[in-house]
């Protein structure tokens, strides 16, 4: 078996993981964005102003905020159950360490500082918790792609085969999640009047990026034979041409139908589809060709499980745009936040329950086909991926009040807290303050950081030999990546270069 093909091997005819390990494995991210905001308030609680050098906060970010990653998806997934609660614990410790070292001035009772909490006022225009998801996912998504040709990658968490929940499945559909989140038709003000031609026109002239990229990754795979797993999209399909077309598809509905009613046109895309694929032979062609035998004869046969997953993958959109209207509906204390997070945990509830029953009497997870079931998936994991995050936002608002001046980047700032007058703020945004954070450094780059993910990723695996790699190497090689990656994002903030031109 030549080398290539024992690549494809490799990475192929798996089932997945638990629904369980996978949101064990979603927690991390917050935990640590909760630890790392946790010792940016403790250090400026010792040294009585925030850290200041770009040299560290990127050393801080990484370590604290990427490294956990690369080692919870190698070395440390045997035993991934035990590093939530070790990174709770952690986090747990170096807040009774501030809780009990603040100024004796802000010692008040604790049910009164819960009290003061509620009451407090945040920055109504930004929710953090958006722009945080946005780059964890592309984060943990530049790790898996690398990682999942080393052998310490465990092979429950790669795509899937037909049905089954790995970790990389998830990945695509958030990466569809995370875009509708911040669409223009979302962002857009709803007092601002727009003709919907002229938004639908820009909506597709900033698409074609996507679509120079998709034709740029099949050129150069096609030409130097690189290994490609050919049922995750098909012969000449890749992940750029279904964002791109999912995109162009959903501006095309948006501008029909109205925006806060894109939940009940993306019930109908899923529920219409998988009807056909249960009524139909369509199910039965995408797995198995129109001959039966797998055949990859003309494009539509070639290409036919990411040309026909574009109708769940548009589902997912549709669903998450409504999520995106309901985050960024004016909320400005932190009483009405915890609202919206009981209002999304009862979601999430409701649709594991949905999940539970189409899976058992419809059709399991198929990321290939991006089947109903999927499509429930990865919207259940997704809003509890973000309603942590806004519960890790919060307490840090909280943390925030015990140690006056204290700042967190991609965090709320307060705007008001309950012993201020109206017209003064508790906490000022210093110039550039913002700027010494990884997260803001990647989202201001987002689509170059997952391109120069994957031009790294396929020279890596043209230089070394990933499937006979031992351990050490393997994480030093992913941490080397990593950090690559993550020290050209943090250079082009912190020269404020956005290469976005379209």
């Amino acid at each position: 078996m030549s080398h290539k093909h024992l690549k494809e091997a490799f990475v192929s005819n798996l089932n997945g993981t638990s629904l369980l390990e996978i949101s064990l494995g979603l927690s991390l991210a917050p935990l640590c964005l909760l630890c790392r905001g946790l010792l940016l308030v403790l250090y400026h609680l010792h040294c009585r102003k925030p850290l200041s050098s770009r040299k560290y906060s990127l050393l801080l970010d990484f370590l604290v905020l990427v490294s956990p990653l690369v080692f919870s998806c190698t070395v440390l997934s045997p035993v991934l159950f035990v590093v939530p609660a070790t990174l709770a614990a952690f986090c747990a410790g170096i807040f009774s360490k501030i809780y009990s070292q603040r100024k004796h001035e802000t010692k008040v009772p604790f049910r009164q500082l819960v009290k003061d909490f509620q009451e407090t006022y945040l920055d109504p225009e930004y929710v953090p918790a958006i722009t945080v998801f946005r780059v964890f996912i592309n984060v943990l998504t530049s790790i898996s792609i690398l990682a999942v040709d080393f052998p310490q990658y465990p092979r429950r968490y790669a795509k899937a085969e037909t049905y089954g929940t790995g970790v990389m499945d998830f990945g695509v559909g958030a990466f569809i999640f995370g875009n509708a989140l911040v669409c223009p038709e979302v962002r857009q003000k709803s007092y601002v009047t727009q003709s919907k031609f002229s938004s639908l026109a820009r909506q597709f002239f900033s698409v074609w990026p996507l679509i120079f990229l998709g034709v740029g990754r099949l050129l150069s795979v096609k030409s130097i034979e690189y290994h490609e797993h050919t049922s995750e999209y098909g012969v000449h399909w890749n992940f750029f041409f279904t964002l791109a077309f999912v995109r162009l598809a959903a501006s095309l509905l948006l501008a029909t139908f109205p925006k806060n009613k894109s939940w009940i046109v993306a019930i109908n895309l899923a529920v219409l589809y998988q009807l056909i694929l249960n009524t139909t032979s369509l199910k039965m062609f995408i797995l198995h060709g129109s001959n039966g035998g797998d055949s990859r004869v003309g494009f539509l046969n070639a290409n036919r499980e990411g040309l026909l997953s574009l109708f769940g993958y548009l589902a997912i959109y549709m669903a998450s745009v409504q999520v995106g209207l309901c985050l960024l509906k004016c909320r400005n204390s932190v009483k009405g936040w915890i609202e919206a997070v009981c209002f999304l945990l009862l979601t999430v509830l409701l649709l594991f329950l949905l999940l539970h029953v189409s899976q058992a009497y419809v059709d399991p997870v198929s990321r290939r086909m991006a089947n109903l079931s999927y499509c429930i998936w990865v919207l259940a994991h997704c809003l509890t991926f973000l309603a942590w995050f806004v519960v890790t936002d919060l307490m840090l608002v909280f943390t925030k009040l015990l140690v006056k001046g204290a700042r967190v980047p991609c965090c709320w700032n307060i705007v008001q807290s309950p012993h201020t007058s109206k017209k003064q703020e508790t906490e000022a945004v210093p110039v550039g303050g913002e700027g010494i954070c990884l997260i803001s450094a990647i989202n201001k780059n987002q689509l170059l950081f997952f391109l120069l993910a994957n031009v790294m990723t396929g020279a890596l695996n043209m230089l070394i030999d990933t499937i006979h790699s031992n351990t050490a190497f393997t994480l030093c090689i992913l941490h080397f990546y990593m950090f690559f990656n993550c020290l050209i994002m943090f250079m082009l903030h912190t020269k404020n270069i956005v290469l976005k031109f379209w």
